[in-house]
């Protein structure tokens, strides 16, 4: 709080009215984080983790905030929830999103983050029948760790131009290109990519008008940085309430904004959007959680 007031110039609070402000902060957030999240259904969720600093045990340890935002029912995003925990595992991605589910997340058709296998089994099992899309820029760096240096520009290019497609018959098509022109120069390449089919391109059953604002991370990752900004006044904080208390107060000042602002996405995208996936469809996407969940 000190390090927080400082940084407003303002250098003449008594400890004890530091301690008044604290525990209020920490009333308007625990409000936040626990409130019933009715405005859905949330058709669409990502979900991220950051690694802060924090004193415990006399030591200086790594705490993961994990953080999920949503589109609602009106086309606005909300901010979902955030929790803290020692590590990005499956155990913390679990509990979080049973907290969520518990405060009324429903309608989710697609996740997208990037390819945590703890949070991927997550997904699977507290959101039974949702796709998962794995975050493009995070499955591009995935892709490149399997391709010789020299030949990275190349397959960039080829992975890039499975996106620029006009519809999803022809996304699926330059997908089936790009596998053979690997198959035969970079076997090991064509087969993480192979792989990677249902994860990459889960973005393809829903309308074409939104495919950027689903296939990535990219307004989540505006977000993380405005949280950077904020915490790194702190540096090191001294105990998981402060993160909280601060991280938290950060959302709920993004979310009282994203409330203010135009819709993230039309309310006929949204309407159509839970008829884009096929019974058959939902089928695959719960056996590929499956198989990462175990």
């Amino acid at each position: 709080m000190e390090k927080l007031v400082d940084s407003l110039g303002i250098t003449r609070l008594s400890k004890s009215q530091m301690s008044i402000m604290a525990r209020d902060l920490d009333e308007q957030v625990e409000s936040f984080r626990t409130r019933p999240l009715d405005a859905g259904p949330y058709t669409f969720v990502a979900a991220d983790a950051l690694v802060l600093k924090v004193r415990e045990g006399g030591q200086v340890v790594n705490v993961h905030a994990l953080v999920a935002t949503g589109v609602n029912a009106d086309g606005h995003r909300d901010i979902l929830g955030i929790q803290a925990t020692s590590a990005e595992d499956g155990a913390g991605w679990l509990a979080f999103f049973r907290d969520l589910t518990a405060h009324g997340l429903t309608g989710v058709k697609l996740v997208t983050s990037d390819a945590h296998a703890g949070l991927v089994a997550a997904i699977g099992a507290t959101l039974p029948g949702v796709a998962w899309q794995r975050r493009r820029t995070h499955y591009a760096a995935n892709l490149m760790s399997a391709t010789p240096k020299s030949s990275w520009p190349w397959v960039r290019t080829l992975l890039h131009s499975v996106y620029d497609q006009p519809d999803a018959d022809a996304v699926h098509a330059q997908f089936d290109r790009v596998l053979r022109a690997l198959e035969e120069k970079l076997p090991k390449g064509a087969n993480h990519l192979e792989s990677a089919r249902a994860d990459a391109l889960a973005f393809t059953v829903f309308p074409k008008e939104i495919w950027r604002q689903i296939w990535s991370n990219n307004p989540q990752e505006r977000l993380n940085r405005e949280i950077r900004r904020r915490t790194d006044v702190v540096g090191i904080f001294p105990d998981r309430t402060a993160l909280i208390r601060l991280v938290g107060a950060v959302l709920a000042e993004q979310h009282a904004e994203w409330t203010q602002r135009r819709r993230y996405l039309g309310l006929d995208v949204l309407a159509r959007s839970p008829q884009a996936r096929t019974t058959t469809e939902k089928e695959d996407t719960n056996t590929e959680l499956g198989a990462l969940s175990s």
